[in-house]
């Protein structure tokens, strides 16, 4: 991949790319401290930190629609997910605050002809409007969750939007009355126009169409349904699903194209677990999102206690399980001590919802021991919720060990970088199985991962686990050359960590350890310099096919760095999420960096 310039995306040229480019060390400070050097270059971002240029267009005209003047917008799929929001603002601002917040849903005008598109997509979208100075609140809730609206979805409602087709749902009992003024602009593209909104107290305001010529509004429809079906092919979207269920439940090769005539007979999955199938997997628009909604189902099934991550924590998965419910407890190093000290709290009678690790954690490898707490858990009826987004289930089998498991489909299982998912996964001979299923399609469950979404990732995953297998032996080569450099204090990786036996007990017997490591250095100096001569692309997130490397300490953990620290995280580690090139010119980039390293003079 080519040097990529400060702040575009990665891959270059991608629209809904998911990571962007940091390529040296200052721009990652610059970027935390909000230097505009580099904020201001920024043509994307991560999703859940940076909210999507279509997205933020979306907000900007909602708002012209239903807002006022120092106000802003925040959108979402779904109503219940709007709600949320509005409920987790209400407790984390002042009353009077409090009551300018509210919530608008958008659903498609029934008093139009609808075209059967747009009837078996049905979307929606539930915006909340709030004072500018509560948008930090907002946007917890937003990164925190990965409830808000993608930015797929945010392009196609968008349209549906400007031409008057998508509208508050309040209207759609008054049977939309047109503004008396309308703004006409380009055929399709123009923009809604702006008048007052309601007030804090929720007045009315009407939706607007671009449009006074139903003509144009048919020319809209004709386009919308000119694209998609192009680009859309809603006939395919059940099987893609189906098979993004079935290639995570481990009974359909992760290399099948979904309509290929193989495809209809199911293999015996590789999880290991007779009566696992796709039903047991639940689909969403993120990681995080899954992982939120698996928060949700456990209190919702087994009660209000706090509970337990164990392992140094990702950052949102921790914030979920302190600020969503009673709170929880941090086991930050994995080890069989934290593991006592559990089990003597356990003893003593405290009780426990449910405890959340990573397997491996991030972005030191480690890999806690399933076995041992799959015995506690059974014995003082506690779930295992496990991450298993870096092992991966083409290396790893940690169903047996868990109640649920959770993965960010972003990463490796998608590997192009250019759409979001996540995922649950039930085991059926999991103690509070019947229960969980039950509370997740009666309660919980909303189906908010996008048609557009899902035809993407359904098209990345099918070459996933050969994939997987190339990623391992280049990570390894990758290890043996930092491993034997002098400038190199710790690599951390499955295979040399000490918790190795407990990756061992989980891994496949053709698996590998991964395509995730991290490098410490003797001195933050050579980690710098090394960083800025690593001719890979450099920015946030892990498990692209190509290979990509962080600071990943000080993108994460900036405002926290002698906490983190204290979990034996160096704040100037490297972390290599290594991609599919030819091991020899992988090797050829590692040397060159580490050389570049080796001139520094260290006092």
């Amino acid at each position: 991949m080519p040097i990529i310039s400060l702040g575009d995306s990665i891959p270059p040229d991608t629209a809904h790319a998911v990571s962007v480019s940091l390529p040296t060390w200052q721009a990652n400070v610059d970027y935390e401290e909000g230097d505009v050097r580099v904020l201001g270059r920024m043509v994307t971002g991560y999703p859940r930190f940076f909210i999507h240029r279509s997205i933020q267009a979306f907000a900007q005209d909602f708002l012209a629609a239903y807002g006022q003047p120092g106000q802003k917008a925040m959108l979402f799929a779904t109503a219940a997910a709007g709600r949320r929001c509005l409920e987790f603002m209400r407790q984390r601002v002042t009353p009077q605050t409090s009551n300018q917040i509210f919530v608008v849903d958008l659903a498609l005008d029934a008093s139009k002809d609808i075209s059967p598109l747009l009837k078996q997509l049905a979307p929606t979208i539930s915006g909340i409007i709030f004072p500018e100075e509560s948008f930090p609140v907002a946007k917890e809730y937003w990164q925190h969750t990965g409830d808000g609206v993608s930015s797929r979805r945010a392009e196609f409602s968008h349209e549906l939007f400007k031409h008057g087709q998508l509208i508050a749902i309040n209207e759609q009992k008054s049977h939309h009355a047109p503004p008396e003024k309308p703004v006409r602009g380009p055929k399709r593209y123009s923009r809604a126009n702006s008048t007052p909104g309601p007030n804090a107290a929720g007045s009315e305001n009407k939706a607007l169409s671009t449009s006074e010529n139903p003509e144009e509004d048919r020319e809209s429809f004709h386009f919308l349904e000119e694209r998609f079906g192009r680009n859309l092919n809603l006939t395919q979207v059940a099987r893609a699903k189906s098979a993004i269920r079935r290639r995570i439940a481990g009974s359909l090769a992760g290399d099948v194209d979904m309509n290929d005539e193989k495809e209809t007979k199911s293999e015996a999955n590789s999880r290991g677990i007779e009566s696992l199938d796709e039903t047991d997997v639940l689909l969403y628009p993120c990681g995080m999102n899954a992982i939120f909604n698996a928060h949700r189902v456990l209190l919702a099934a087994l009660g209000s206690h706090k509970s337990i991550n164990f392992g140094f924590p990702y950052v949102d998965t921790l914030k979920i399980l302190e600020k969503f419910g009673p709170g929880c407890i941090l086991y930050g190093h994995a080890s069989s001590d934290e593991l006592d000290e559990l089990e003597r709290l356990l003893k003593d009678g405290q009780r426990f919802l449910a405890l959340f690790c990573e397997f491996p954690g991030n972005p030191l490898l480690a890999c806690p021991d399933l076995k041992r707490i799959r015995k506690l858990a059974d014995e003082f009826n506690f779930a295992v919720v496990i991450d298993e987004t870096i092992g991966t289930f083409a290396n790893v089998n940690v169903l047996h060990y868990a109640d649920i498991v959770v993965s960010s489909l972003t990463k490796i299982f998608s590997g192009d970088s250019n759409v979001m998912g996540g995922c649950t996964v039930l085991n059926p001979e999991g103690k509070h199985y019947s229960l969980l299923k039950k509370v997740f399609e009666e309660q919980i469950y909303e189906n908010t991962y996008w048609t557009e979404d899902i035809l993407f990732m359904e098209r990345n995953s099918r070459d996933f686990s050969n994939r997987v297998k190339r990623i391992n032996v280049n990570a390894e080569t990758i290890c043996d050359i930092l491993r034997d450099d002098p400038l190199v204090k710790t690599v951390h990786y499955p295979k040399y960590n000490p918790s190795k036996p407990n990756y061992e007990a989980c891994r496949l017997p053709d698996g590998g350890y991964g395509g995730l490591l991290s490098v410490v250095f003797n001195h933050p100096e050579h980690a710098q310099v090394f960083y800025n001569n690593l001719d890979t692309a450099k920015g946030p997130s892990l498990g692209s096919n190509f290979t990509l490397c962080s600071p990943y300490v000080l993108l994460a953990h900036y405002r926290e760095l002698d906490w983190a620290a204290k979990f034996g995280v160096d704040p100037n580690l490297v972390r290599v999420s290594v991609g599919l090139e030819e091991p020899e010119e992988l090797q050829l980039l590692f040397r060159k960096a580490l050389e570049a390293a080796k001139e520094v003079n260290i006092a």
